[in-house]
């Protein structure tokens, strides 16, 4: 879950928490985007001298709702080179867990960005897809995040390959299952043109073959957004066969049944 100071979210910690408790909802975590090292990178992320302020509203979330677990968290970009940055960001604060992401492709397109979707017209598909993928295979053999965040992003506006992935999402996969990094299923990719939680269900049949854990989420940016189609991503991971996902804390994770008895 995002905030404010992303530039492109609405709606204060202490909301999202009062929504996530009239659901019903016991636990809940915001991962708003991380500052890079430069403020000018993009306009959609938090700048680095408010990282602290970030930290701060989560903070009032959790004293204002003491009955709810709120986890403080982050989701960072992964780009090659910037390691040493993403550690740095770890150090600051002692969070929960850290979402990896790519969103850039190159040092210009983030793929999602719908300012930039005219890009897409002169690209092949599936030479958007490998790329892609390549950087998300770094980020999980990095090592540095607990989780990967939506592992098939470049779907969003519709852009599918005619390709078989399979080779790609395998090779991510494997990376992931060796550091022990869960992938997140992530219903926000309900709400956008692909009308599909992120992974698709080839990748995630893979990851359940492959022996790599999940989490849930719901990637709002909105209030209205707080764990929305959860029951859907717990359904479509018990479908692949998953019966277990993981939470982090202090960045350990604890396994959770996704059926309590």
């Amino acid at each position: 879950m995002h905030t404010p100071l992303c530039r492109h979210a609405t709606g204060e910690p202490t909301e999202y928490a009062a929504r996530a408790v009239e659901l019903g909802l016991t636990e809940i975590g915001f991962t708003d985007h991380s500052p890079m090292p430069r403020d000018d990178f993009d306009n959609w992320r938090m700048r680095s001298d408010q990282l602290d302020e970030y930290v701060e509203k989560v903070r009032h979330a959790q004293r204002e709702h003491p009955q709810l677990t709120i986890k403080l968290a982050l989701e960072v970009d992964y780009l090659p080179g910037h390691e040493e940055w993403i550690r740095e960001l770890a150090s600051r604060h002692p969070w929960d867990y850290f979402i990896g992401s790519v969103h850039y492709v190159s040092d210009s397109w983030d793929v999602d960005n719908p300012a930039k979707l005219s890009e897409w017209n002169s690209r092949d598909p599936f030479e958007v897809w490998s790329v892609y993928f390549e950087r998300l295979t770094m980020a999980a053999a990095s090592g540095l995040f607990e989780i990967i965040g939506h592992a098939d992003l470049p779907k969003k506006f519709g852009h599918r390959p005619k390709q078989d992935c399979t080779p790609l999402y395998e090779r991510f996969l494997t990376a992931a299952k060796k550091t022990g990094t869960a992938i997140e299923l992530n219903t926000a990719g309900l709400r956008k043109n692909c009308r599909e939680i992120y992974p698709n269900p080839t990748l995630l049949d893979a990851a359940f073959r492959l022996g790599v854990p999940i989490t849930f989420g719901s990637d709002a940016h909105a209030i209205g957004e707080v764990g929305m189609n959860l029951k859907d991503a717990i359904e479509l991971a018990h479908s692949i066969g998953y019966k277990h996902s993981l939470r982090f804390t202090q960045r350990r994770a604890e396994v959770v049944p996704l059926f309590p008895s």
